[in-house]
C-alpha cells in the first residue's frame, strides 16, 4: 500500500475536482448538529404572510432558541433571590417590610410570583414553540437521510483527508466484494456502484441530537405539569398522635393553580416513636448520626395498618405521595391549675429549636377555663425556653450543651390578661402576644419567672394557680408532597444526557473504496475517508479497515507497502 502527499495549494485545473469534494463534504451538512445560519433580514413590502414566514423562521432558528433558553435561565434568578408567594408568604411579607423601597417595582415586575408571571410564561411558551419548530423539519430531514443511500465516490479520492492506496493481483470485482463484506461487518451502510463501494456510519449522532432536543421539550412539559398540579404540605406530629391526609390537617399547604383537594390520596399515619442519635465525644460532638421515625400508616378509610420507618432522604411513598422527614424537636408536657386547684390545661407544647443543640423556645397559651382569685375570667400565657441538656446554674446562659435529653430544664415567665386570640388575626403559635397582658410579679415586685426540672411545680404569685413540668415528649415534622410529572422529568433528563453524549462522541463519517484495473493489468485499490467534523480517529479507523481489506486483497509482489496517513486537503 502507498500513500500520496497533498499539495498545499490548488492549481486552476484542479478546481473541478475540488468542487466535487467540497460538494460531497457539504452533502452531510444537512445533518450537521451545528446551529443553522439565520437567513437574511426580511425585505420591505413582503406583506403580512411574508412577515409571518420571516418571523417563524427567526423564531425556529437555533440562535433564537439558545437566546430564549438563556433568558429563561436569567428569569429564574429573581425567583431564587426573592421570596415567592407560593413558597412562603411569611417570608414575602418580611421581605416587603425590610425592602419597602423596592416593593412597588417588584410588584409591577411580578417578582414575588416569578414562575407564574406573564413575562416568564411568555419566554417559556416561546421557547417551547421554538424547539418544536426546530425539531420537526430536522426530524423529517433525518428520516429522509436514513432512507437514502450513501453518495458515490468522488472522482479524486486522494484529495480527501484520509487516503490509502495499493496494488493487488485480485480482480476489481473481488476487491469490491471483500470491501463490502469488511465494511458491513463493522456496521457501515454500504452501496456498490460502478467501480467503487460507498459506506456511511454514525447516524446516531444526529439521532442523539434530536433526542436531546425532544427530551428538552418533555422536561418543559413535565415542569409545567408539575407546577400546575403539584401539592406540598407540612405537618408537626407529636409522638403518639396521628395525621390524616386532608387539607384541614396541614399546618401549611401550597399547591399548583390546577390542583384540587380531590387529588389528595386518602391515607393516615401515626407517629409511634422517634429515635435520634448523636456523636458524644470528639470534635464532632453533638453532630446527628441518625434520625428515624417509626410510623403506622394505612391507605384509604379501611386500609390495613402497616408498620414502617421514615428516615432523612428515605421517604415513605403512599399512593403517589411522598412523606419526608424534615425535622424534630421536644415538646414539654405542661399542666396548669387555677386558684382552686382544678386542672384547666394539660398538653404537650412543641418548642421551636433555634440552634444545633436544640435549644428551643415557644409559648404556652391557656385560653379557656381560668378565673383568678377575684373570680374574673382571664387568659394565661407563658413564654417558654427549653434546653435538653442544661449547663447548670452559674455556668452560662440558658443554652443547651447537647441535643439529647441529658439534663432537661424548662424556663417560664408568666403573664395574665388577654392573648388576643379572639381578634380574628392569625398568630404565631410559638410566640406570645403580650400587648394586652401583664407579667406576674412576686412579693418583691420583681417580674416572675422560674426554671423547672421534670416533675417540679411553679406556684404563681398570690396563689393564682400552679404550673407543673410533667415531662417531655418528642415531635417530628413531615412534608407530604405530590409531583405528578417527576417521572417524566427524570426520563427526559436521562434521555437528554444520553442524546447529548451521542451527539458529542459519535462521529458521522464516510468511507469509499475504488478498485480499477491499471494499464499493466494489476488492480489499483484506493480507500479514502471523510468525516462530518474534524476527528483524529478517522485515519486510525481507515488504517484498521484497509488492513482488514489488505488481508483479503494483499499487495501484489514487488509493490511497496506503507501505512495510511492523514493528508492535507488540496
Amino acid at each position: 500500500m502507498s500513500t500520496t502527499d497533498k499539495a498545499s495549494t490548488e492549481t486552476p485545473h484542479e478546481s473541478t475536482e475540488q468542487a466535487e469534494a467540497n460538494a460531497d463534504a457539504a452533502a452531510g451538512a444537512q445533518l450537521s448538529t451545528a446551529p443553522l445560519e439565520d437567513g437574511p433580514t426580511a425585505p420591505v413590502g413582503i406583506g403580512v404572510i411574508g412577515w409571518a414566514r420571516w418571523f417563524w423562521r427567526q423564531l425556529t432558528s437555533m440562535r433564537v432558541a439558545l437566546i430564549l433558553l438563556f433568558l429563561l435561565s436569567l428569569g429564574s434568578i429573581p425567583g431564587s433571590l426573592i421570596p415567592q408567594t407560593q413558597v412562603d408568604a411569611m417570608k414575602v411579607a418580611e421581605w416587603k417590610r425590610t425592602h419597602d423601597f423596592w416593593v412597588p417595582v417588584a410588584e409591577k415586575l411580578q417578582l414575588f410570583d416569578v414562575y407564574s408571571s406573564v413575562w416568564f410564561s411568555a419566554i417559556y411558551i416561546l421557547l417551547f414553540v421554538s424547539l418544536i419548530g426546530c425539531i420537526i423539519p430536522r426530524t423529517w430531514q433525518f428520516v429522509g437521510q436514513l432512507t437514502g443511500r450513501p453518495p458515490g465516490a468522488p472522482k479524486r479520492l486522494d484529495r480527501l483527508p484520509a487516503y490509502v492506496t495499493w496494488r493487488t493481483e485480485k480482480s476489481p470485482d473481488e476487491v469490491l466484494s471483500y470491501a463490502k463484506d469488511v465494511l458491513g461487518r463493522r456496521r457501515f451502510r454500504t452501496e456498490a456502484g460502478g467501480n467503487s463501494v460507498a459506506a456511511e456510519k454514525g447516524y446516531l449522532r444526529e439521532a442523539g441530537n434530536l433526542a436531546f432536543h425532544i427530551a428538552l421539550i418533555f422536561m418543559l412539559v413535565a415542569f409545567a405539569v408539575g407546577q400546575l398540579y403539584k401539592s406540598e404540605g407540612g405537618k408537626l406530629v407529636l409522638r403518639g398522635k396521628g395525621f390524616s391526609n386532608t387539607l384541614t390537617q396541614y399546618d401549611d399547604f401550597k399547591s399548583g393553580s390546577l390542583f384540587s383537594s380531590d387529588n389528595l390520596p386518602p391515607f393516615s399515619f401515626t407517629l409511634d416513636k422517634f429515635d435520634a442519635t448523636y456523636e458524644k465525644t470528639g470534635p464532632q460532638k453533638g453532630t446527628p448520626r441518625d434520625f428515624k421515625a417509626y410510623v403506622t400508616f394505612s391507605e384509604g378509610a379501611d386500609g390495613k395498618p402497616v408498620k414502617s420507618e421514615i428516615e432523612v432522604n428515605k421517604p415513605l411513598e403512599v399512593d403517589g405521595s411522598k412523606i419526608f422527614l424534615l425535622g424534630h424537636g421536644y415538646a414539654p408536657v405542661i399542666s396548669v391549675t387555677d386558684p382552686t386547684g382544678k386542672v384547666i390545661y394539660k398538653d404537650a407544647v412543641p418548642m421551636l429549636p433555634f440552634d444545633a443543640n436544640l435549644s428551643s423556645s415557644g409559648a404556652v397559651k391557656v385560653t379557656d377555663g381560668y378565673r383568678n382569685k377575684d373570680g374574673k375570667a382571664e387568659q394565661l400565657g407563658f413564654n417558654a425556653m427549653f434546653v435538653p441538656t442544661f449547663a447548670g446554674e452559674g455556668k452560662g446562659t440558658m443554652l443547651s450543651q447537647f441535643p439529647a435529653l441529658d439534663f432537661p430544664v424548662l424556663a417560664l415567665s408568666a403573664y395574665h390578661g388577654s392573648l388576643g386570640v379572639d381578634s380574628g388575626l392569625p398568630q404565631n403559635v410559638y410566640q406570645l402576644n403580650t400587648s394586652k397582658m401583664k407579667q406576674f410579679e412576686d412579693d418583691k415586685g420583681e417580674l416572675f419567672k422560674q426554671k423547672l426540672l421534670p416533675g417540679e411545680t411553679m406556684t404563681l404569685p398570690n396563689g393564682q394557680g400552679t404550673v407543673k413540668f410533667e415531662g417531655v415528649e418528642r415531635w417530628a415534622t413531615f412534608s407530604v408532597t405530590q409531583q405528578p410529572a417527576n417521572g417524566l422529568a427524570l426520563a427526559g433528563a436521562v434521555v437528554a444526557i444520553g442524546g447529548l453524549a451521542a451527539s458529542l462522541f459519535i462521529q458521522r463519517r464516510r468511507i469509499w473504496v475504488r478498485a480499477v484495473t491499471g494499464k499493466d493489468g494489476v488492480t489499483v485499490v484506493e480507500m479514502a475517508g471523510l468525516g462530518r467534523s474534524e476527528s483524529a480517529k478517522l485515519p486510525e479507523e481507515l488504517a484498521v479497515l484497509s488492513a482488514a481489506l489488505h488481508q483479503q486483497a494483499p499487495t501484489a509482489p514487488d509493490q511497496p507497502v506503507t501505512e495510511p496517513v492523514e493528508g492535507e486537503r488540496g
